[in-house]
Parts: C-alpha cells; sequence; structure tokens
C-alpha cells in the first residue's frame, strides 16, 4: 500500500486542478495574452506540482521509509533509504 494512500482523494483532486490550470494557460497562449500573465500562471502550476510532490515524499518517509528500517530488514532499508536520497535529489534540482 503506497504511502500516500490515506491522501490519495486529496491529492487527486488537486492534480485535476492543476490539470485545469495547464488547461488555462494552453488557453492564454492561444489567446495570445500577456507574456507575464502566461509566466505568472506557470509559476502557479509549478508551486502547485511541488505541493503535491512534497505530499508524496511526506507520504514516503513516514510509510514506506519508516516500515523499511522498522522491519529490521537492512537490505529494504537501505533500498528504501536510496530511493528517498535519490527522490529528495530530483525535488530540489533546479535546473
Amino acid at each position: 500500500m503506497p504511502g500516500y494512500s490515506n491522501d490519495k482523494a486529496g491529492l487527486v483532486k488537486r492534480l485535476h486542478r492543476i490539470e485545469g490550470q495547464v488547461r488555462g494557460i494552453e488557453k492564454m497562449v492561444d489567446e495570445d495574452r500577456y507574456c507575464i500573465d502566461i509566466l505568472t500562471q506557470i509559476a502557479a502550476v509549478k508551486t502547485a506540482l511541488e505541493q503535491v510532490g512534497a505530499k508524496l515524499l511526506e507520504g514516503h518517509v513516514n510509510h514506506c521509509v519508516r516500515d523499511a528500517i522498522a522491519s529490521g530488514d537492512e537490505g529494504d532499508a537501505a533500498e528504501k533509504t536510496t530511493e528517498l536520497l535519490e527522490a529528495v535529489q530530483r525535488f530540489v534540482k533546479t535546473s
């Protein structure tokens, strides 16, 4: 069971709103709206996706990693810890 299972409905709802925001940006481009207005909306979508990512990362730590460590299985704990570190590196990557 994924670490985000308890928050799944909220995450899906938020992703649907983000999807709507992206469609709105597409419409803005199609309508030749002002560049800065479009960039402002893109920044809002990026922030919203980062918030979803943070929630997923929290679930991974509080469920997957915690359970792997608590299991006493050193191999599983090492694997989940490595996954966590790689996810954090991807999450904070800015370029």
